[in-house]
């Protein structure tokens, strides 16, 4: 919770009841960073049968399901002391390597301007503004191929 709460404001952050929810719910795409014992960042969502992020999946997680076309991020955070060395690009490769393996088209999220070309150089393609209005931010979809 200490690497989501330094990566997110308190209105985007997820709280400790959803990231538990989420630990449980999809063990198989919420992946950790590690260096030795130490948690220096995750990446996690689920699957999703739409090309774009709803606001309720940020309420309620559900087990991944196997014929789902999308894997989702919804959080994606590195602890601000290991910040610029990478791993949040590596937490991206990991996420689409397992998104590959079970099947999945692309991967979808959303994010603020700020960091759209962050995963521009992640091949993602920004497709506009999102009708997200979580944390009344306004959010960007992207998505990323995996064919």
């Amino acid at each position: 919770m200490t690497i989501e709460n330094a990566g997110f404001s308190p209105a985007e952050a997820a709280t400790e009841a959803s990231m538990a929810e989420r630990i449980q719910a999809i063990p198989d795409t919420f992946l950790v960073a590690k260096q030795g014992k130490s948690v220096v960042g995750y990446i996690v969502g689920p699957a999703f049968d739409q090309r774009y992020l709803t606001d309720a999946l940020f309420e309620k997680t559900t087990p991944n399901a196997t014929g789902e076309a999308y894997q989702t991020v919804l959080s994606l955070a590195v602890s601000p002391l290991h910040r610029h060395e990478g791993v949040a690009g590596q937490l991206l490769e990991a996420l689409a390597v397992v998104a590959f393996d079970q099947h999945r088209e692309a991967i979808t999220l959303t994010c603020l301007q700020k960091l759209v070309p962050f995963y521009e150089r992640h091949g993602y393609v920004n497709e506009g503004v999102s009708a997200s209005t979580h944390a009344g931010e306004t959010w960007y979809n992207l998505v990323r191929p995996l064919n």
